[in-house]
């Protein structure tokens, strides 16, 4: 069963991570290839779990130099993004390299964070933006980093843990409506988040 909450007592003293790093990251970084879904021309899912997110607290603090005192601040930060064992959680990033570029469409992208979907066995699962902060500038800017969740049902889980079910991740939102058939390898991996 997978777990569902990061302690203090996972997490490795700063100077132990620094020998193992590497191998870490490498490890994590498997893991991570098929959690990844790109969407439309901008916008990437990334599926979030207790690997990535133990990995995600290891860093900051690493790069932060925070040490102890960094690791409950960044577990109340990163533990909400744990899949419950009903849910996926997914960070999705609007990724576009030219600032100027980005501005534009990130201004034309105000509350796509209300729009993200699933659909799956005929059912559409609606994402819910994690609550921690509005990612929509009162300017209807949108945050090039954006936070959900997509609470299942217990049939819904059932549909999606059929083998090559189809499984559609998408957007409604009226400047970007594109979605895209998740892989096979994806949609088995994300199994692994349920029970």
């Amino acid at each position: 069963m997978a777990k569902r909450f990061l302690t203090e007592a996972d997490i490795i003293p700063t100077g132990e991570y620094a020998k193992d790093r590497k191998e870490l990251r490498k490890r994590v970084s498997a893991k991570k290839q098929n959690r990844r879904v790109a969407i439309g021309p901008h916008i990437t899912f990334y599926f979030e779990c207790y690997e990535t997110m133990w990995l995600q607290v290891q860093e900051m603090v690493y790069i932060e130099k925070g040490g102890a005192e960094q690791v409950p601040g960044e577990l109340e930060a990163y533990n909400p993004l744990i899949p419950n064992g009903s849910e996926l959680t997914a960070t999705f990033m609007v990724e576009i390299d030219d600032p100027i570029r980005r501005k534009r469409v990130l201004d034309g992208l105000g509350g796509i964070e209300e729009t993200a979907f699933l659909r799956v066995g005929g059912e559409t699962i609606i994402g819910q933006p994690e609550a921690d902060a509005d990612r929509t500038s009162a300017e209807g800017k949108a945050s090039s980093v954006q936070f959900v969740h997509f609470p299942f049902t217990v049939d819904q889980i059932a549909a999606f843990s059929s083998p090559n079910a189809e499984v559609v991740l998408g957007f409604n939102h009226q400047n970007y409506r594109h979605m895209a058939v998740m892989s096979e390898a994806v949609r088995a991996e994300l199994t692994t988040d349920f029970g």
